[in-house]
């Protein structure tokens, strides 16, 4: 693939989203590909937008391509598909790009990848779908099952796990919630300023905030100017979501505590976990792979957190160079299937599977086994997870309890503000949703405190 990002930002998101298709990660490749092109703000926001939304709303677009395409889509081309929801998830998305530029930009880029067997093909089903795409025949909400899957865009198999684990509404407003952008949302750093303060900065470069409903750090930008945010060289923020900001608070962490960041990469939490102990704690912070660690110690840096010991380790194994019954506090954010941040990493609904989710629970449980021993008696340990699946939540806990009795499951809800109350289930765990609770991020998690 000869790539040239610099052309147009319809060439550049088409390039993205092949080596998506080819397995790699979208915003690894988007900040690549953006990093080294000479695109515009403007044009920049245009391929975020054409990638992530594809990504996000492929099901929905390929419902709507089924209704003028001759051929079923899953016998073309890659290439040709590719060019197709490329083109037609601006004629449906995008009333800002008119539809003679959404068409003869897709049907030119086809030439210019030297797919001239495909021209007329593109031109003629794109010509189609914006003379009919007001007549598209989509399935109402009560038909749930097809709703969630062609206006939604979530694949069969997610299909079933929504309606799974909520009743039909609830299932259609949580796949509703999946299928649009994320809310941007900072942590201010409490090591550096306050929340008051960088909201006044965000108003003076002419932000649109405000501050989350729960997170007491959390600031939600609903509009950004042209100018760059206020403070990201001095270190006054963390891109972080509400639902992960609440994780670190759930630890119930204090000043000279010893504290273990499980699988901590990139280091959103431990940071956060430094800032609420004033860098007045013993945090270690492990993760399987050594680039990760560096973005562990980077994000610690940049934050003037002084707290934190960073070292690779893969938690498949014992850390057996870590004293047993030696930890106040540990955090296991663990590998997860990521249905909770679906709208940030659109690729994970078409890349994962009910298999994938058995594999991860596992993995899970083992990594849960292995750091347990650590726990002091009367410690406390916070399994967090980004996502709802029951064999990934409730399951793991439930089957970690049974096999380890020293420890008991703790009540959040008790102990935690009482304007955090709807977070929290019967059981007393967290449990997020974005159509529940001012659209942060899907969340689960559960703290276990080991008998003294």
């Amino acid at each position: 693939m000869t790539s040239r990002p610099t052309d147009s930002p319809r060439r550049a998101a088409y390039e993205i989203l092949q080596r998506v298709d080819e397995g790699a990660f979208a915003d690894a490749v988007l900040d690549s590909v953006l990093d080294r092109s000479r695109l515009d703000l403007r044009d920049r926001r245009l391929v975020t937008e054409l990638v992530y939304g594809i990504l996000r709303l492929r099901g929905r677009v390929d419902f709507a391509l089924t209704q003028f395409c001759n051929q079923p889509l899953q016998r073309l081309q890659p290439e040709v598909l590719r060019l197709l929801r490329l083109g037609a998830y601006q004629l449906l998305e995008l009333d800002r790009v008119p539809a003679h530029a959404a068409v003869n930009s897709t049907v030119e880029l086809a030439r210019e990848l030297q797919l001239e067997g495909a021209v007329g093909f593109v031109n003629g089903v794109l010509r189609s779908f914006d003379r009919g795409c007001a007549d598209i025949p989509w399935p109402v909400p009560e038909k749930i099952k097809a709703y969630l899957q062609h206006v939604c865009s979530q694949p069969v198999w997610l299909t079933k796990e929504l309606m799974r684990q909520l009743p039909n509404v609830e299932a259609r407003a949580l796949g509703e919630s999946l299928a649009t952008p994320p809310p941007f949302s900072l942590r201010v750093n409490r090591l550096k300023t306050d929340r008051e303060a960088f909201l006044a900065a965000l108003t003076a470069a002419d932000h649109q905030a405000r501050s989350c409903t729960f997170a007491p750090e959390g600031v939600t930008i609903d509009r950004r100017s042209e100018n760059l945010l206020p403070g990201d060289a001095e270190g006054w923020y963390q891109v972080q979501d509400e639902a992960s900001m609440l994780i670190a608070h759930l630890l119930d962490v204090h000043p000279g505590q010893r504290i273990l960041d499980a699988c901590a990469a990139p280091g959103g939490k431990t940071t956060h976990l430094a800032a609420l102990t004033d860098n007045q704690a013993e945090i270690f912070a492990l993760d399987k792979y050594p680039r990760r660690v560096e973005l562990i110690v980077e994000g610690g840096q940049r934050l003037g957190c002084s707290s934190i010991r960073a070292q690779q380790w893969d938690l498949t194994e014992s850390p057996n160079f870590l004293e047993g019954e030696s930890f106040d506090r540990i955090l296991l954010d663990a590998p997860c299937s990521g249905l909770g941040v679906l709208r940030r990493n659109p690729e994970g609904r078409w890349h994962k599977s009910p298999a994938n989710l058995r594999e991860l629970a596992s993995l899970q449980r083992q990594i849960l086994d292995n750091i347990a021993p650590l726990v002091k008696p009367g410690g406390k340990l916070l399994y967090s997870v980004c996502t709802f699946s029951h064999i990934e939540t409730d399951a793991v806990i439930e089957s970690f309890l049974a096999d380890h009795p020293e420890f008991e499951l703790e009540n959040l809800a008790a102990e935690t503000p009482t304007a955090w109350t709807d977070l929290f289930t019967e059981k007393g765990t967290l449990r997020s949703y974005p159509h529940r609770h001012g659209n942060m991020d899907a969340f689960f998690a559960a703290r276990l405190q080991r008998r003294l």
